[in-house]
């Protein structure tokens, strides 16, 4: 095993197109250096601060773009050693936390259409509260680290309304697992806005106690993801 110190030097300058840009293109690079064997399984890749300043991002693509690659099984990042190739080929299929996008796609509507319906009904003025002040901070928030961490918490808000404790375990079982597919998902031009769009007319609904606009929300919302989710893969499956 070693350290991977001489990636491919065909591109010095800033990507254009802004964090999307940016984001999309040192994906590619480190994707076809890994796919390519310049890297090696069990080499190191550089640290976060090399590979910002390499490129010309801020540190905060270079975490997106980490994510990425572990999603695709590529890459695995161990605390406080760093970021190591674990296969030259991603595996079929993204994964996100151990689970498959497929597991999550057909698991979530039965879990978070139910939860936003029994929430409606259920929740305190100090959660509608909550959600309203997750929502807030999620139009605010211009880290995207933060934003998906905060997009996590306004699901698990929402499923601990509900007043049953099992989509709320379940939710905080998952939770790691859907933030890794909120940051792939948000890749995606203009997916963050819409999300935030989707986000406010679900909680507008459990704010007015109305249970078919909640479900119906959610529905809407985790069609959306499931939608964005199938191009992302047909995409890789074509690469």
């Amino acid at each position: 095993m070693g350290r991977v110190d001489n990636l491919s030097d065909s591109w010095t300058g800033q990507p254009t197109g802004g964090r999307i840009g940016a984001v999309e293109y040192v994906l590619r690079d480190l994707n076809d250096a890994i796919t390519a064997g310049v890297a090696r399984v069990g080499d190191r890749l550089p640290a976060e601060h090399a590979l910002a300043a390499r490129y010309g991002v801020s540190r905060t693509v270079i975490r997106e773009v980490l994510r990425i690659l572990e999603t695709r099984g590529l890459t695995v990042t161990r605390t406080g050693r760093g970021t190591f190739v674990a296969a030259l080929e991603a595996t079929r299929g993204l994964r996100f936390g151990g689970y498959s996008a497929s597991d999550l796609i057909e698991a979530r509507p039965h879990i978070e259409v139910a939860a936003a319906g029994l929430a409606a009904v259920r929740r305190s003025e100090d959660q509608v509260t909550a959600l309203q002040d997750l929502l807030e901070q999620m139009d605010n928030e211009q880290d995207p680290k933060k934003w998906v961490e905060l997009d996590s918490s306004l699901h698990s808000t929402i499923a601990a309304a509900s007043g049953n404790p099992v989509f709320a375990d379940v939710l905080a079982q998952i939770s790691h697992a859907l933030v890794s597919q909120s940051s792939v998902i948000n890749l995606a031009p203009g997916r963050r806005e819409q999300s935030d769009s989707e986000h406010r007319a679900i909680v507008a609904a459990i704010a007015r106690g109305s249970v078919a606009e909640a479900e119906d929300g959610m529905h809407f919302h985790l069609d959306q993801v499931k939608e964005v989710l199938l191009t992302i893969t047909a995409l890789d499956e074509q690469r």
